[in-house]
């Protein structure tokens, strides 16, 4: 099957989605009407009329729903080639774990669900241009220029999450605490600490609200993070390993190998394939 690098398409049940879609694609979508409802990371979300949801190709998707009056416009842009066009640039990694977290954003105004319609046609209209001289250099472009208005219009609502800490009981300040911390902090020492409970009763708290523990839940952020960082071409190990306050980069690459079962170097090497 070939897939198509970028499409712009307008939805209204789960049949128009291309076959696989969540799969093969990043997926931008800004409800136009009705709602939207689905399992992501087995959390129950939905997006209703006015909101923007954002799902990483290959996240853990299921149980969509649409109700009979659903419409969406939706921008599918293909894993590989956007993650190849992300800015290089501190903000990356932090729009990318908010996103992974909170993949509906809500706090949208008028002007800002304009801008995504229109960032949506212009990178659709420069991915038609194939005649273009220079199309590759500037589908290129475009893409980070969609890539960065993108982050603007969420920028505000990724900061209002992120000054939220002390709102919200126990179990959800620290589920706002992981991504937060997770990149130097993996003891759940350190954030039973940040609540003023012990390591045990955090546990406790997090099997009760989740079924899972409060190491499990740092170690998958923290997965997450690495990955990221992985991808991005242009850092290499050690400089990963400083980034996460790793003593040594021998370590950081012992601990890769027991998360992901390979090495930073082999994970890198399998990308490329």
């Amino acid at each position: 099957m070939e897939i198509q690098t970028i499409q712009h398409i307008e939805i209204r049940q789960e049949s128009d989605f291309p076959t696989q879609f969540f799969r093969l694609y990043h997926t931008h979508l800004l409800c136009e009407k009705g709602k939207i409802s689905f399992l992501f990371n087995d959390q129950k979300m939905e997006c209703i009329e006015g909101e923007f949801l954002f799902w990483f190709a290959e996240s853990r998707l299921s149980g969509l729903e649409f109700s009979p009056d659903f419409k969406a416009q939706v921008l599918l842009v293909e894993k590989a080639y956007l993650m190849d066009n992300v800015p290089d640039q501190s903000w990356s990694i932090d729009a990318q774990l908010h996103s992974r977290t909170y993949p509906v954003k809500t706090a949208l105004t008028e002007v800002d669900r304009t801008r995504i319609r229109t960032n949506f046609q212009q990178l659709y209209h420069q991915f038609t241009q194939e005649n273009h001289r220079f199309y590759e250099e500037m589908l290129r472009l475009q893409t980070r220029q969609f890539i960065l208005e993108m982050w603007h219009t969420f920028a505000n609502e990724y900061e209002r999450r992120k000054h939220s800490l002390q709102t919200g009981n126990l179990y959800e300040r620290f589920m706002k605490l992981i991504p937060e911390h997770c990149m130097t902090q993996r003891q759940v020492q350190f954030y039973a600490d940040q609540l003023h409970i012990t390591p045990k009763h955090l546990n406790y708290l997090c099997k009760t609200h989740s079924g899972v523990t409060a190491s499990a839940w740092i170690q998958r952020f923290v997965k997450e993070r690495i990955i990221i960082l992985l991808q991005n071409k242009h850092l290499n190990s050690t400089e990963i390993a400083h980034q996460m306050d790793f003593s040594s980069n021998s370590f950081f690459t012992r601990y890769v190998k027991k998360l992901l079962g390979v090495t930073p170097t082999e994970f890198r090497e399998r990308m490329e394939r």
